[in-house]
């Protein structure tokens, strides 16, 4: 009698179970990178920030003229900065695991609602930054490689490149002086929140947000445009255009679903880099968000809140490429081989 052959529903069943089994495989290894990276983090923030030179208790005091060893004793030994640092970020990072990143040196408020106070306009800018950068960067992309090898195509890789090397903070003054030049009568500084005016609020973000974005829209587009010319070259896509498939589908449809895998994995990078330069443009356009609060940290030496915001900034940086990588898992299974 010949063997019986399993029956096809329990091959795809297998098959599903397998798959299953290795994406959790990766989906742990992948988490189990992240806690790793966030410890090592935060040992990096909490001892860094100590070797920043000045005394964070002789600038608490000020230029009070009855400061006395004593005095400035009992303030270190008040907000435990007489303790050992080893026993400081134990205590700090325990806290810190249930949620208490404890209390800001000179407001005495916790820590959490300061950043909670500062955080939206950070948030709102990075997002703005990356739907314009990423937005525009698809039809750019797809365009210089419809157009490969054209003075168009030439024109458009000359203006990427001086999109990457124009510094978008520089970029950001040029655009303030243009505007306080053409439209005296527009305020382009400052933050307003959304629920109280949602125009008032997109018109002073834009401007931070185009300059945020150039660099990312730039390194994006070539980006997609390599992609983009090497999924044409495929052989499914001379086998599409044979049938005679129209170029909207071939390019749009078939080439660029493939071309965006790398491009999903290059914007959650870019993520984390628009984190860190929206601190600086928030600099140049008076947005009262995180960028403003680390500096006046730093310059405070306030070391409790300068490490809960550097440690969350990190934490949503590593947090982004994460679900990125999982992303790219799913999107892309022979990466699960």
């Amino acid at each position: 009698m010949a063997p019986s052959q399993p029956a096809d529903g329990a091959v795809h069943s297998f098959e599903g179970s397998f798959a299953a089994n290795v994406l959790a495989r990766l989906v742990t290894a992948r988490l189990i990178d992240l806690i790793i990276v966030l410890f090592c983090v935060s040992v990096i923030v909490f001892f860094m920030i100590r070797m920043i030179p000045g005394d964070a208790v002789a600038i608490m005091l000020g230029a009070n003229t009855e400061i006395t060893t004593e005095r400035l004793a009992e303030l270190r030994a008040r907000i435990g900065l007489d303790r050992p640092i080893v026993a400081q970020y134990l205590t700090w990072i325990g806290d810190a695991l249930q949620g208490n990143f404890g209390r800001s040196l000179w407001t005495g408020r916790a820590v959490i609602d300061e950043i909670v106070a500062h955080v939206w306009p950070t948030v709102q800018l990075t997002l703005l930054s990356l739907f314009l950068g990423a937005g525009f960067a698809i039809p750019a992309g797809c365009l210089m490689a419809r157009l490969r090898g054209q003075a168009a195509d030439i024109a458009m890789r000359v203006v990427t490149i001086v999109g990457l090397t124009v510094p978008n903070f520089w970029l950001g003054i040029v655009m303030i002086l243009v505007l306080a030049t053409m439209a005296p009568t527009v305020q382009a500084l400052g933050y307003v929140p959304f629920g109280a005016d949602p125009f008032g609020n997109l018109g002073r973000l834009l401007l931070p947000a185009f300059a945020l974005a150039l660099p990312i829209l730039a390194n994006l587009s070539r980006l997609l445009r390599s992609a983009m010319l090497d999924a044409l070259d495929q052989d499914y896509i001379r086998t599409a255009r044979a049938k005679g498939m129209g170029e909207f589908n071939v390019v749009y449809v078939h080439a660029l679903r493939n071309a965006l895998i790398p491009f999903v994995t290059s914007v959650g990078i870019m993520t984390g880099y628009l984190l860190g330069g929206a601190i600086v443009i928030e600099q140049v356009f008076a947005i009262p968000g995180l960028g403003r609060l680390i500096l006046g940290a730093i310059a405070e030496r306030n070391y409790p809140l300068l490490q809960a915001t550097i440690l969350l900034v990190t934490c949503g940086f590593v947090t982004v490429n994460f679900v990125v990588d999982i992303l790219y898992l799913v999107i892309d299974p022979r990466v699960r081989s």
